[in-house]
């Protein structure tokens, strides 16, 4: 869980060293250059204003009872319970499922070398002296804390709730060229993952590249841990 490019600026005369007069632009050229600095601003205002397109639906609030058969058996062993921690934090379980997929693919004791614990991989300074953050109840219950305040922030976003999710909340109100590239990375399967889950798909071809290229280790550990390999 959790740079400006500049333009070189041309040099504006209003009057020339010798030339005779009070020196200032008349009201007609005023008007003109003004009409001229206006559109600009609108053109840049327009092309630096972030676009956001989201994964799906950006109502992400269900009471679904179920989540996608596209997710991994190691992530459908915890089905029930992310529906009921979905469901009691307002938010899709297939949204939830892809969280758990990408960050521990349901292993309970999983630890990322930042510090990040458990299922939802919340870090240490989410959670109270008293909780253990490997239990998987107060590991959901922090982590799924957190990813509805991204969604919140992300005005119903799923996509760039999962950016908030990974990289913090700060990173959802940044341009995307600025977000880390692990951030980019989470995005990148994450949005499609969630998009195939919402739309019933029965294969998630983003799932299975993020499994070849990310997820077997993890996932692997996570089977050995549920002991789903007998």
């Amino acid at each position: 869980m959790p740079r400006a490019r500049s333009k070189k600026q041309a040099d504006w005369q209003t009057a020339a060293p010798h030339e005779t007069g009070s020196g200032c632009l008349s009201l007609y050229s005023l008007s003109i250059l003004a009409v001229f600095l206006i559109t600009c601003l609108i053109a840049v205002l327009a092309l630096n204003s972030p676009i956001r397109t989201s994964a799906a639906s950006p109502n992400t609030q269900t009471d679904s009872t179920h989540i996608s058969p596209i997710f991994t058996r190691e992530v459908q062993h915890w089905a029930d319970d992310i529906t009921r921690w979905a469901n009691a934090s307002s938010l899709d379980p297939n949204l939830v499922a892809v969280i758990l997929q990408i960050e521990s693919c349901g292993n309970p004791s999983a630890r990322s070398s930042a510090g990040a614990m458990g299922l939802f991989q919340v870090m240490p300074f989410h959670f109270q002296i008293s909780e253990n953050p490997y239990d998987p109840e107060t590991n959901a219950l922090r982590g799924l804390n957190y990813l509805a305040r991204s969604l919140q922030a992300a005005n119903g976003d799923a996509r760039l709730a999962l950016a908030g999710y990974n990289g913090g909340i700060g990173v959802i109100a940044r341009y995307e060229w600025t977000w880390h590239a692990q951030t980019k990375r989470y995005v990148y399967y994450g949005a499609p993952i969630y998009a195939d889950a919402r739309n019933d798909a029965t294969s998630s071809p983003m799932l299975d590249e993020w499994y070849q290229k990310y997820g077997a280790g993890l996932c692997r550990d996570a089977s050995k841990r549920l002991g789903l390999n007998n």
